[in-house]
């Protein structure tokens, strides 16, 4: 196991090396740049179409535009928010929540690049439920089929292997096992029928599930780190100080901490960030896809809040509570590492916060990537593909729980990369059909603003 355990790392080094973080933050900037900083002047637009309905009632689609978005947060905010934070933290120091805000600002101009091309090249299949994401915005924009293929397999692994379920069936039973002393074979029989039940169901058994959920675990969560970081006030600027100066020079090892260099802040910053927020996988678009719209610039600019909530406040959140009490230079890793750091804080609730937010996090992101699975199989194989697609995908959790931790981040981190490359290369080359259509909706919008005025 440990000669495999190294083979996988060397080829997870190969992947997330500096080529790969450089094309991730470089697409974002390069994005940012062409888009006028939009993810920061049109943020509270944003925010104001994700808690709005849109009023054409002749636009196309499975689901509500905020239904679509919960589908992309369910798979989104997961054990990355928890685990992958913590793993970042005690790999790179409290550096790596810099570089985790960095890559998730650019990435904000990815994430809505790749919801509004969703949109845009979106198709109807077989069975009258919309398809969409970077399958058919490379294959139709780009008139690349191959690469198009090569992303939805990619996709399939990462469904499979990735993020889908190993990381996250893992993080469920083994929450459950050390706060609520759940034998791991139970949590995995409870947690297989459950998926089962609501994938089944198809996108509308999902979204509705992830409409209920995702709101309701995020706002938990998030209560939870607040009331810590009221109680530790006096902390918290030291706490943001460290982060800061931990970005730009090296960590010096303290306690369970080994040391970390610049690189290795930024590269655990980057690679986790990604690995939490999905801007430039490829992945949310695929659920932006099913949103009821006439406007891809409009669900391009909800798609974008996914990250803002994902990385920008809840990530944060997680890594300001370890950094703050001192969790991240202790002996413990991944949920461990965040169950002591809010059961120290919070002595009674604390680890059940994160044990409920864990649990709820990790299988609402089984959910969506089970419909990201579903959409690439049936880009490859046509619908005829799905069934089986499922019954695979309810196996790989149901066995999910008995892999060891090691390994399954550094498949989920290589499967992630992989899937990645071909979406950026799309991104860049139709940036300028994301700039032509994004400049005509705001000129249409203040057409319409400045007839309203004269009227």
């Amino acid at each position: 196991m440990e000669k495999l355990t190294t083979f996988f790392n060397q080829i997870d080094s190969f992947v997330w090396g500096p080529p790969l973080l450089i094309l991730l933050v470089g697409t974002g900037i390069y994005l940012t740049i062409r888009l006028g900083v939009l993810q920061v002047l049109k943020l509270p637009l944003a925010l104001k179409y994700l808690f709005s309905k849109e009023q054409d009632h002749t636009a196309k689609g499975d689901v509500s535009s905020f239904a679509a978005l919960c589908t992309a947060l369910a798979a989104t905010i997961g054990t990355g928010n928890i685990v992958g934070v913590a793993t970042a933290i005690k790999a790179g120091g409290p550096g790596a929540l810099f570089w985790m805000w960095m890559a998730a600002f650019f990435g904000m101009a990815t994430k809505y690049a790749e919801g509004l091309l969703a949109v845009k090249y979106r198709v109807v299949d077989e069975n009258g439920q919309m398809s969409g994401g970077p399958m058919y915005y490379i294959e139709k924009g780009l008139g690349n089929k191959w690469l198009a293929k090569m992303f939805a397999f990619f996709g399939i692994g990462v469904a499979f292997f990735g993020i889908g379920t190993f990381p996250q069936v893992n993080a469920i039973t083994n929450a459950a096992k050390i706060t609520l002393h759940v034998p791991v074979i139970v949590s995995s029989i409870i947690l297989t029928i459950l998926v089962a039940l609501v994938t089944l169901g198809g996108i509308k058994s999902i979204s509705k599930v992830a409409e209920l959920t995702v709101p309701f675990m995020a706002v938990f969560y998030i209560i939870g780190s607040i009331i810590i970081l009221i109680i530790n006030i006096d902390l918290l600027p030291q706490t943001i100080a460290l982060i800061i100066k931990s970005a730009f020079t090296p960590t010096a090892a303290t306690g369970g901490f080994l040391g970390a260099s610049v690189m290795l802040a930024i590269r655990n910053g980057v690679a986790r960030g990604v690995f939490s927020n999905e801007s430039g996988l490829g992945s949310a678009p695929i659920a932006a896809a099913a949103a009821k719209t006439k406007s891809c610039v409009r669900q391009g600019l909800i798609s974008m809040t996914g990250t803002f909530f994902d990385t920008i406040i809840v990530c944060t959140m997680t890594g300001l509570v370890l950094i703050l009490t001192g969790a991240w230079q202790s002996d413990f890793e991944g949920a461990a590492m965040t169950n002591a750091a809010f059961h120290q804080a919070l002595p009674v609730a604390g680890q059940f916060i994160v044990t409920i937010g864990l649990i709820f996090f990790a299988f609402t992101t089984i959910l969506g990537w089970n419909y990201y699975g579903e959409r690439c199989i049936e880009y490859i194989f046509g619908v005829a593909g799905i069934k089986p697609f499922k019954y695979i995908y309810i196996f790989l959790v149901a066995v999910g729980a008995f892999l060891k931790l090691n390994l399954i981040w550094i498949l989920a981190d290589i499967v992630n990369g992989l899937m990645a490359i071909p979406n950026l290369i799309g991104l860049v080359g139709l940036s300028g059909v994301v700039v032509t259509e994004t400049k005509e909706y705001f000129k249409q919008l203040k057409d319409e603003m400045s007839k309203k005025n004269v009227a």
